[in-house]
């Protein structure tokens, strides 16, 4: 680096003001209030004790996109981008600390341990060709959800109903599109991204398409709809065995 480029880029670093430290309230009322706060709008998707469902799994000392109490409060009050975590706008500031600070004590809540042989569930995810659709850490197909991360998005149960009946349980993300082109060809995918005006989907080949809603026609999305095959042939051992694998994975994404 040349001599002047180090030294502005030295007086950006020292000028720059250093992240705002947060201090969440400790009283019972704050946590009494966070708790009801959480409970009214958070343990739809996370569970009532943090133990996960829709959303991601919080009674744990760790969570992956909260390493400190700012990213936590950051993650409540804006949401995560590209999942289905929303920021809650209805919140106050003193609201967004109060069920903060109720999150942190989930992590001393013990968890169960997960019964099954997470390598005999790895044998039967490869053997099942689950990753035709589904990618873990980079390998895999794009049809399907993104797994990396599994063990921390969903709770045991939950996995277990998306194996034996996955329309049950679609994420709310995922969405099944069908429409006509402007040549007048049909395709069906799922859909990546959507605004107002255009709409883009990747089709069960894995190729993506982008069209400009003006230009096509016959859009229908079958909300809830998922190509997934149900897992039910599978004995209950080996359910045990596929759900403690799919909760193993926990690399943050």
């Amino acid at each position: 680096m040349k001599p002047l480029a180090f030294l502005l880029a030295a007086a950006a670093a020292f000028g720059a003001d250093p992240p705002a430290k947060v201090t969440l309230p400790t009283s019972r009322a704050d946590l009494e209030r966070g708790k009801k706060l959480y409970q009214s709008n958070c343990s739809l998707c996370h569970g009532a004790n943090g133990d996960g469902g829709r959303g991601a799994v919080l009674a744990g000392r760790k969570l992956a996109r909260a390493a400190d109490d700012a990213a936590l409060l950051k993650v409540i009050e804006e949401g995560v981008r590209g999942t289905e975590m929303p920021g809650a706008w209805q919140l106050s500031a003193g609201e967004a600390r109060q069920v903060a600070a109720f999150v942190r004590t989930l992590g001393r809540v013990s968890s169960k341990p997960v019964p099954g042989d997470p390598t005999h569930g790895a044998d039967l995810y490869a053997r099942n060709n689950c990753a035709a659709c589904h990618t873990i850490r980079g390998q895999g197909g794009s049809t399907g959800p993104d797994l990396s991360d599994a063990g921390l998005r969903r709770n045991p149960g939950y996995l277990r109903t998306s194996l034996t009946d996955p329309e049950a349980e679609a994420p709310r993300s995922y969405q099944w599109v069908s429409l006509r082109t402007p040549a007048g060809d049909a395709i069906t995918g799922t859909r990546l991204n959507e605004d107002s005006f255009s709409i883009q989907i990747r089709d069960p080949s894995g190729n993506v398409h982008s069209f400009w809603k003006h230009e096509i026609s016959d859009l229908k999305k079958d909300r809830g709809k998922s190509t997934m095959p149900s897992y039910k042939q599978l004995s209950s051992a080996d359910l045990d065995d596929l759900v403690a694998y799919l909760s193993s994975l926990k690399e943050a994404l």
